[in-house]
């Protein structure tokens, strides 16, 4: 089989630690849209900045299942499925998992590092950066493997992981007023997933 370009031959079966990182995600949100403002579910579970009130070092673990909406919880999730699923049956779980929690941890230590640097108050929340991790495995894996940007677009998933990491750099050094996104959280899921392929690469256990 060739590892520049992925086709399917069937629907892939969801793996264990994917479908679990799918039902918690939903429970998680269910619960905290079912609890409403009675009790705050993000301030127990979010990642808020070291040093501040709220802040607790579980919430490092806890912050990749939060999400604000329905419309961020969808597509994150959207895919971790399909990411994740392939990476997972490729890499067997215990790989994948580490390899996911390390980059959703990779994510959170540069967001909070350069808003700490910035004196900005950052709550951070979502699989976003966790799932950029995965986004660029695939891409190192397959990298000439078409996706379709908003279900339309075809583009190489090497050149959509360049673009994406591109435009990332560029909205957290703009900074614009009213941005929410963690741009940087997003790279930082990026940039471990790159070294941790690279390790692997080295180690001659790219794939497997």
């Amino acid at each position: 089989m060739s590892y520049q370009e992925f086709r399917p031959r069937q629907f892939q079966e969801i793996p264990p630690v994917v479908k679990n990182i799918l039902i918690i995600n939903v429970i998680v949100f269910i619960a905290k849209e079912l609890a409403g403002d009675g009790f705050s579910v993000d301030r127990y579970l979010d990642l808020y900045p070291i040093g501040t009130p709220y802040f607790k070092p579980y919430q490092f673990i806890t912050y990749m299942f939060m999400h604000a909406n329905l419309q961020h919880i969808f597509f994150n999730m959207l895919g971790v499925y399909m990411f994740g699923s392939i990476l997972e049956n490729i890499w067997g779980s215990k790989r994948f998992l580490n390899f996911y929690i390390l980059c959703g941890l990779g994510a959170a230590a540069l967001q909070l590092g350069i808003s700490y640097f910035n004196h900005q108050y950052t709550i951070l929340l979502g699989a976003s950066g966790a799932l950029f991790g995965l986004l660029v495995a695939f891409a190192m894996m397959f990298p000439n493997t078409y996706l379709n940007i908003y279900f339309l677009i075809p583009v190489k998933a090497k050149w959509l992981v360049i673009g994406y990491g591109l435009f990332e750099l560029v909205s957290g050094f703009l900074n614009r007023e009213g941005d929410n996104i963690g741009h940087f959280a997003h790279l930082g899921g990026l940039v471990v997933g790159v070294i941790i392929m690279l390790i692997w690469k080295r180690n001659k256990t790219f794939f497997y």
